[in-house]
């Protein structure tokens, strides 16, 4: 396979006719290597279309769901940044590239040291990753800038809008399978968020997402 043709099509066929206009996001789609967070089985895959798994019935979100979730959260360089559910690592790579501080979240100890991993050897260290169930840390998180949930929750993930400060934004996907929408919540104060959906898609849930459901509002 040519990695850098296909990583061009990925760019190019997939990213940007998916409304992806945002020229530092399309920059980390050519300098990141995503082949580098992927299984050896699925390195074919890497620039793929589709969802690639990482286990625990875990997957990679597709290329185009990345990019788009990554343009709406519109990261600034001084802002700090709570990812849940770190998987294979490549969005986090990404979120600390475009922001000063990434705290990430992983459920499941063998992802979390995986992806730890990953980042050391790219030399990202911009990253502080956590291991563990999101609702036994919440009371010790702090106020974000951007929080991106990368796993789909039932209701709008208002849990996670009290960790956001004025101005912050939240991208979470919604719903049940098979159609789910993706949505940016933004912090207007402390009483008072916007919030605004993006696009359709499908994504395996959240682990504990039960928890969410019964503190929904």
């Amino acid at each position: 396979m040519d990695i850098e043709q296909a990583r061009f099509n990925m760019i190019e066929q997939q990213i940007r006719p998916w409304d992806v206009i945002d020229t530092r996001v399309l920059d980390l789609y050519q300098t990141v290597p995503r082949e580098a967070f992927v299984e050896d089985q699925y390195q074919t895959l890497a620039f793929a279309d589709i969802e690639i798994p990482i286990g625990h019935s875990q997957v990679m979100m597709s290329p185009k769901v990345e990019a788009r979730m990554l343009q709406a959260l519109n990261v600034q360089p001084h802002e700090s940044i709570l990812e849940i559910g770190t998987g294979s690592g490549f969005i986090t790579a990404l979120l600390a590239k475009l922001g000063r501080q990434v705290t990430t979240i992983e459920y499941y100890e063998d992802l979390a040291r995986h992806a730890s991993q990953r980042l050391q050897l790219h030399q990202i260290s911009n990253v502080d990753c956590l291991t563990g169930d999101i609702f036994g840390k919440l009371d010790v998180l702090n106020k974000y800038d951007v929080i991106a949930v990368t796993g789909s929750v039932p209701g709008d993930a208002d849990l996670f809008c009290g960790h956001l400060l004025p101005g912050g934004r939240l991208f979470c996907i919604t719903g049940n399978h098979p159609v789910m929408t993706a949505k940016l919540i933004t912090c207007i104060d402390k009483n008072d968020f916007m919030r605004q959906d993006l696009f359709e898609t499908d994504l395996p849930p959240l682990i504990s997402t039960k928890t969410i459901q019964e503190f929904s509002f």
